[in-house]
């Protein structure tokens, strides 16, 4: 496990999208299939990439994928496929059929279904399972990431590689990319801001497999963090 700690989310996420690049341009015939995460934490990464990077981007060599997505419609703000969309991916030169979005509003366990063989058809294969480039992860407070919350750490063992998750503070629905595609990753990135996200990045970088963010971190095969300072001087104490 690699850590990265900046002054500011927004160096953080600076950092971030540099290296995503970075990686990109060590491999330069190489199409990428790269997951990406919803929530707070990853909005503000999308701004600065359509503001500051959206130039120097090999667009036409990504193929977008997501980590998990809100069973609601792409039109809904909770939607992350939304959210990317008006964000960023609306504003940059990418087409459309490189982008590949969870369907929320379709019937949960048929979505899930669909989008583990969309993968399974469309990514290279690895002991039967799709590999992906990079995936981006985000945590919460909870410990949660890929909506895999605490209680569902079955979800890591399944070998389908989309299922169906719950929201367990809300009884929202879903769709979560399980530990056969994580554990099967060319590389993993965290990415965490906040005082709020301390209790998680002292699990990550410093306990057991307390968790299913941690567990993750722990067992996936190439993981970086990057963080900013306070996620990281909060979880010292």
């Amino acid at each position: 496990m690699k850590t990265y700690k900046y002054s500011t989310a927004a160096e953080t996420a600076r950092a971030l999208i540099k290296h995503i690049i970075h990686l990109m341009e060590k491999e330069p015939q190489k199409i990428f299939h790269i997951a990406f995460s919803g929530g707070s934490t990853p909005s503000q990464m999308f701004d600065l990439w359509a503001d500051e990077f959206a130039d120097v981007t090999p667009w036409m060599r990504m193929r977008i994928y997501w980590v998990d997505e809100r069973c609601v419609p792409s039109e809904d703000s909770e939607s992350n496929y939304g959210n990317m969309y008006n964000l960023l991916l609306d504003k940059v030169p990418i087409p459309d059929e490189y982008i590949y979005p969870i369907k929320g509003d379709n019937p949960p366990a048929a979505e899930a279904k669909r989008y583990s063989m969309l993968l399974q058809l469309n990514i290279p294969l690895h002991r039967g399972f799709p590999v992906m480039d990079i995936i981006l992860l985000g945590v919460g407070e909870d410990g949660h990431t890929s909506s895999i919350f605490p209680g569902q750490e079955y979800l890591l063992s399944s070998f389908n590689p989309y299922e169906v998750s719950v929201n367990p503070y809300n009884g929202q629905k879903r769709i979560a990319m399980t530990g056969c595609l994580l554990f099967n990753a060319k590389k993993l990135i965290f990415f965490v801001t906040g005082k709020n996200k301390a209790g998680v990045v002292q699990d990550i970088l410093s306990s057991g497999d307390t968790g299913p963010a941690a567990y993750v971190a722990h067992h996936a095969w190439d993981v970086d963090v990057f963080m900013d300072e306070l996620a990281y001087i909060h979880s010292l104490r």
